[in-house]
């Protein structure tokens, strides 16, 4: 059996492409020091690849950012603001991904979004009404080149045409309609431009097909694909999907002149069932047997069990989704051996691949035993008492009083905050110093006492300058945390922590998804001492900062004996009693953040409540349902699409729920006016994942539009997200001109 993977890791295997990107970005290295650190990067995994036994390459699977943002540069789906810029191909690019700020022009980044239900997050393209499609890069057919001069024969992939046109956005008066036509013929001078080089595949990735599809838009899928593959200029073209199954395109996607097919057999609940119905005996299917999303061992009697049950003549063993996923590799970690066994990164899975392609071909029952005894082991022990603690809950306990319109009187008498009241999210800059301090620490190079006066110092400049430019509920700058997830995990039992298990997030942005190994419980206060000390610095008030169960569970790699479910619940307890702690302490604001709410709700709507949000919402509920009605509690979502579960957000019970908008156009308010949302709310009044600070007049704009659409007293003014990525002078500028916004809106409402 042939054996392929969707997509590689494209940081590297210690982040060679972050680093060499940022010294780009600070230029300190040349556009053609970048560029050939790329090409090393891609020789070196084609290489891996080959070595490892598989015998489909992909290509174009690279990115230096994005590749949904590499597919509209690809097809010249670039703003008109960002086209007329005097910059270099890579310069544009960028500046699409990141804005541009400097002395030839000044433009605001394209939207981010979550890709489907992941951590990695996307470059929304933008069509506008004179936007000419056409082919505007080379680097699918260089890269193809490349490989092809190294000796590697790769199969190309691409963003498919109908997944592209769904996760655009519109310049209002425009639809994918008006774009049909240019968009097929550039599709097919991709094919024939291929062909000419020599390529004898392309990959087709259309994951939208996995979510729920009207008829119009199933309709429009089947007029773009009838009309491309009409003529497919000699290459055999397969149409790859993941995160779930086509259960409404099944039987058109298997009629269609596509020569094959990649189906996800590990997040689709009804694959099987639908490739048990039939599959043609001429088109190749690429089974996802080996999941590309979490961390666990395949079990292979599992796996095989499964592609017994599959009909078709001719199978391709592949990852569910690309490997981008999972960090690279477990060689680099430092586990105990008996840890160790159970986890396969991205290079292990290469090999689980070769050993069921081994097993089925070969037949290899020793490869069979090893891993059949490695599953009859008993991993951990259940806490007992922790899972009666759990099936004891009841609604009650997710049920917190007096409801929200009294608590909101209570609360506003309390704090006596002012109109429009200004806050940031939760972190402020982690500097050089403050990394290389905390890692001196964990070395055992500076003491306790040491360490403990340096995040004093800071928590006391920064509390300081907050007070200095008139914020109005303070944070403590978040300085001893080196993530907002592994920060709790390390005082949470149960979890485990990689070396250098990074995966990519956003753009050269990666995290260190911690593992859940065992059952969870808190271990200690985590929280308690530098909010406690940040409140005694000032009279106003200072939020204690925590993340929320569901995004702890969200970003961390999950068990797989255990439900996600429990495994939240059990999350959720534990930050309760730290709720607890830090009211007791007389932290009367406490926001418990979310950021990840969405990232798990199923792909179809008909799955969102049974299968998630009829849990998670009471998950979120029961941390914080015994505070006193005056404690006021807040949470935050960012770079995720909210619009149709504003209900569910609502109902979460929170007192003030601050989100990503100003990146996303601020779309989402117009959905809160509609459903009457109650909660108060903090729509985010500038991007903080672009370094780009905002122009003069700019906050004060969106602050109108805000005010034109959400009732005064129900709005908060704050940055869409945290700060810790970001430089401290374009940090400040931002603050000082988003303060003095809200200042004058204020005046503007007497």
């Amino acid at each position: 059996m042939a054996t392929t993977v969707i997509g590689f890791p494209r940081l590297g295997e210690f982040r060679e492409l972050k680093f060499s990107t940022e010294a780009y970005f600070r230029g300190e290295i040349s556009e053609t020091a970048l560029l050939e650190a790329a090409k090393q990067l891609r020789r070196k995994h084609w290489n891996l690849l080959k070595t490892a036994g598989i015998t489909e390459l992909p290509s174009n699977d690279f990115s230096h950012y994005d590749t949904v943002l590499d597919t509209a540069f690809l097809l010249n789906v670039v703003p008109k603001a960002v086209h007329e810029l005097d910059l270099t191909d890579l310069e544009r690019y960028f500046a699409l991904a990141r804005g541009y700020q400097g002395e030839k022009g000044d433009v605001r980044a394209l939207p981010m979004k979550k890709w489907f239900n992941t951590n990695y997050h996307y470059i929304v393209p933008k069509f506008e009404k004179d936007t000419q499609v056409r082919l505007a890069s080379n680097k699918i057919f260089d890269e193809f080149a490349e490989a092809q001069a190294l000796g590697f024969h790769t199969r190309p992939t691409l963003v498919g045409p109908f997944t592209f046109l769904q996760l655009a956005d519109y310049e209002e008066g425009t639809s994918p309609a008006d774009f049909l036509e240019s968009i097929i013929a550039a599709y097919q001078t991709v094919f024939e431009k291929l062909a000419d080089l020599g390529a004898e595949s392309l990959q087709l990735e259309e994951p939208i097909l996995v979510k729920d599809l009207s008829a119009q838009e199933k309709a429009l899928f089947l007029n773009i694909y009838e009309r491309l593959l009409a003529d497919k200029k000699g290459l055999a073209i397969l149409v790859q999907t993941y995160f779930g199954d086509v259960r409404d395109v099944y039987t058109d996607l298997i009629n269609l002149p596509i020569d094959a097919l990649g189906l996800d057999f590990i997040e689709g609940k009804k694959t099987l069932e639908l490739v048990s119905t039939g599959f043609p005996s001429d088109k190749i299917l690429y089974a996802g047997i080996v999941n590309g999303k979490n961390i666990w061992r395949n079990n292979y009697e599992q796996s095989l069990a499964i592609l017994e049950k599959i009909p078709a003549k001719t199978v391709v063993l592949t990852t569910s989704c690309s490997l981008l996923h999972v960090p690279f590799s477990t060689e680099n970690e430092e586990f105990e051996a008996t840890i160790l066994q159970h986890f396969a990164f991205a290079v292990e899975k290469l090999a689980e691949l070769r050993d069921l392609d081994t097993i089925v071909t070969k037949g290899a029952p020793d490869i069979l035993a090893k891993n059949k005894a490695l599953f009859e082991l008993e991993r951990v022990e259940k806490n007992t008492d922790l899972a009666r603690r759990i099936a004891g809950l009841t609604e009650a306990d997710s049920t917190r009083l007096p409801a929200f319109a009294e608590r909101e009187v209570i609360q506003a008498k309390q704090l006596n905050l002012p109109a429009l009241p200004t806050t940031t999210i939760g972190s402020f800059p982690q500097t050089a110093e403050v990394r290389a301090t905390r890692l001196a620490f964990r070395k055992g190079e500076i003491s306790a006492q040491d360490y403990d006066n340096f995040l004093a110092q800071q928590i006391d400049d920064w509390i300081g300058w907050q007070e200095e430019v008139g914020f109005d509920v303070l944070v403590h700058g978040e300085f001893e945390r080196n993530d907002m997830v592994e920060y709790f995990g390390q005082n949470l039992s149960g979890y485990l922590f990689s070396k250098n298990g990074w995966v990519q997030s956003y753009g050269m942005r990666g995290v260190k998804p911690p593992i859940i190994w065992s059952d969870i419980y808190r271990l200690q206060p985590i929280t308690v001492k530098w909010s406690s000390y940040a409140q005694s610095q000032t009279e106003k008030p200072v939020k204690g900062m925590l993340t929320g169960p569901v995004t702890i569970l969200n970003w961390s790699f999950p068990r797989e004996d255990l439900s996600i479910k429990e495994s939240t619940l059990q999350i959720a307890l534990a930050i309760k009693e730290e709720v607890l702690d830090l009211e007791a302490a007389g932290i009367k604001i406490i926001q418990i953040d979310e950021a990840a709410l969405r990232e798990k709700l199923p792909l179809r709507k008909s799955d969102w409540y049974e299968d998630y949000l009829d849990w998670a919402i009471p998950a979120f509920r029961l941390v914080h349902s015994t505070v006193a009605p005056d404690t006021q509690i807040h949470t935050h979502m960012c770079y995720s699409e909210f619009t149709d579960i504003i209900p569910a957000i609502d109902s979460m019970d929170a007192d003030v729920i601050s989100f990503e908008a100003s990146r996303s156009n601020l779309v989402i308010l117009d959905e809160l006016k509609a459903q009457n949302f109650q909660t108060q709310v903090g729509p985010g009044v500038y991007d903080i994942h672009s370094p780009r600070v905002p122009a003069n007049g700019e906050i004060d704009r969106t602050i109108e539009t805000i005010l034109a659409k959400v009732p005064s007293h129900k709005v908060w003014i704050n940055p869409d997200c945290g700060l810790k990525t970001r430089g401290i002078k374009e940090t400040r500028e931002s603050l000082v001109r988003l303060v003095e916004a809200a200042k004058t809106a204020r005046r503007g409402l007497q």
